[in-house]
């Protein structure tokens, strides 16, 4: 799992064991686990922004702010000093474009920096079932409990955990690290009793 997040206390998880190793199934409690391994990539993190921008109100908020404002300042600019009708919609279609090319790439950005923290971590392996998530990593391990989070959402080739408004409550589960395809299914199912999906 890649869990994103600035303060650990507020969002209520706990660090088990900070030299790494192994967790076993019995620390998820009840119901049929399913493990999924995998080493986090950027991609991944870039798939999960996208979809966090397209499925949320707090990320279609994010990267509609910025061109929306850039608009509204270049209008009543252009207003005030009465520019001519050519000169206007020239003015505003280089504006629109520039602050929506400015948006995607702070959408990257916030990936890559999201993937920086958690490439150290290295290989991940995740056991989830109806209590929570176990990660353990090559440099740590932790439990985070479905009360955490509010809601997820799918792209397809990720389940995307959502703890809030904003992208730092964020957990990452790429379905690549699935040991059969079957617990691809089983993962949707344990996310489907616990979270509401989007």
């Amino acid at each position: 799992m890649a869990l994103i997040c600035r303060d650990s206390r507020s969002l209520g998880f706990r660090i088990m064991d900070t030299r790494g190793g192994e967790s076993s199934q019995q620390d998820t409690g009840r119901g049929a686990a399913v493990e999924f391994v995998y080493q986090p990539m950027v991609a991944d993190f870039e798939e999960a922004v996208r979809g966090r921008a397209r499925r949320t109100s707090a990320g279609r908020l994010q990267v509609l702010a910025g061109p929306l404002v850039v608009v509204a300042a270049m209008l009543v600019f252009s207003v005030l000093q009465d520019f001519a009708l050519p000169v206007l919609i020239i003015s505003l279609v280089l504006s629109l474009a520039a602050a929506s090319w400015g948006a995607v790439r702070g959408l990257r950005t916030m990936a890559r920096r999201m993937f920086s923290v958690m490439e150290p971590y290295g290989q991940c392996r995740l056991v989830t079932d109806d209590r929570g998530m176990v990660s353990t990593g090559e440099r740590g391990s932790f439990t985070v409990d479905w009360t955490v989070f509010r809601e997820y959402l799918e792209t397809p080739g990720l389940f995307v955990v959502l703890g809030g408004d904003r992208a730092s409550g964020m957990a990452v589960l790429p379905k690549r690290g699935a040991q059969n395809p079957a617990d691809v299914d089983r993962l949707r199912e344990i996310l489907d009793r616990n979270l509401k999906r989007l």
